[in-house]
């Protein structure tokens, strides 16, 4: 679930881009923010990621109280999470089974989870044969393809997508909504950022207008009732239990209980990911070089170190 509560946030600056807001959603609800540039929407999605933090108000996802989140958790918190952008953000020197499997290094699974789960990735949507390609050599919503598929491999329980049609003519767009909604069928909750009245009236799910920082309409959806694809009858998102408070132990400083170090990184050097048959029968071979991750293993997808100057907030 998410939910505001009285949540305002003012920048340095002094504008205030949300105000008093007040909204719950269910756990796996499909919900578009839509509204003017400038209403509040991207905001919103940062507030979410605990890129900002709230002037005013309180957050809860997933069980995490984002207003009061100790700092060192963040990265575990954004573990429940999938984010989608507008301008891909893929690895460009990396093939798309390399820029899947990115998700999964960062959180530190072993080579089998990743052997197993990537090319589970791969069949969900639709890339199997493309899993050597490299991303100048993909079209724009095979693109945005790999980057669900890179959102979706730690099985998050929420997905937010800011955009992920803007770049995309009408067919790719509408490939891109229906994978989303086929997600969100499984029981994944969805929240799509879009300017498409287009595409938000042809779906028919829930709609939350933003106006000048404030919610101007909330609608909610019309039922739909499309066959689920084929290809997503196995998936499901992890179940997600809330977080428990525990004291920190001296054999586990807040560094390791936030996110694994380089050290451990630097064990799944050691090999190379056996072969493995997709759907064109190709060999999948994946030489790893992890030198990359090394320096900046803590950095995500989200394009804040801000966060990082703020004072830890109390324990969740």
């Amino acid at each position: 679930m998410i939910e505001f509560r009285n949540v305002s946030k003012t920048y340095d600056t002094g504008s205030r881009a949300v105000k008093n807001i007040n909204l719950r959603i269910r756990d796996g609800e499909f919900v578009f923010f839509t509204g003017r540039s400038g209403a509040g929407k991207s905001t919103l999605i940062k507030l979410i990621t605990r890129e900002l933090k709230p002037t005013e108000g309180e957050i809860e996802v997933n069980g995490w109280n984002l207003s009061r989140i100790r700092q060192r958790d963040i990265p575990k918190y954004r573990r429940s999470l999938g984010v989608v952008f507008q301008d891909f953000r893929l690895l460009n020197d990396r093939n798309v089974f390399e820029n899947i499997a990115f998700a999964q290094r960062v959180i530190g699974a072993s080579r089998r989870e990743i052997r197993e789960n990537v090319p589970e990735m791969l069949k969900l949507t639709g890339l199997s044969a493309k899993y050597k390609n490299m991303p100048f050599q993909l079209s724009g919503g095979e693109q945005q393809r790999v980057a669900i598929a890179r959102a979706l491999v730690n099985r998050p329980s929420v997905i937010l997508a800011d955009e992920p049609t803007g770049n995309l003519d009408e067919k790719n767009s509408r490939e891109i909504m229906n994978l989303l909604l086929d997600i969100n069928r499984m029981g994944t909750t969805v929240v799509v950022i879009t300017h498409s009245r287009e595409l938000v009236e042809s779906v028919g799910k829930r709609v939350i207008v933003l106006d000048r920082g404030t919610i101007s309409e909330d609608r909610e959806s019309a039922e739909e009732r499309r066959p689920i694809s084929s290809f997503f009858s196995d998936y499901r998102p992890k179940e997600r239990r809330k977080p428990a408070e525990r004291e920190e132990s001296p054999a586990e400083p807040a560094a390791a209980a936030a996110m694994p170090g380089p050290e451990r990184l630097r064990q799944l050097k050691q090999g190379t990911i056996p072969s493995r048959e997709d759907e064109a029968e190709a060999d999948a071979p994946w030489e790893e070089d992890d030198e990359w991750l090394d320096d900046e293993y803590e950095e995500d997808w989200f394009g804040s170190s801000d966060e990082k100057k703020e004072e830890g907030g109390g324990p969740v």
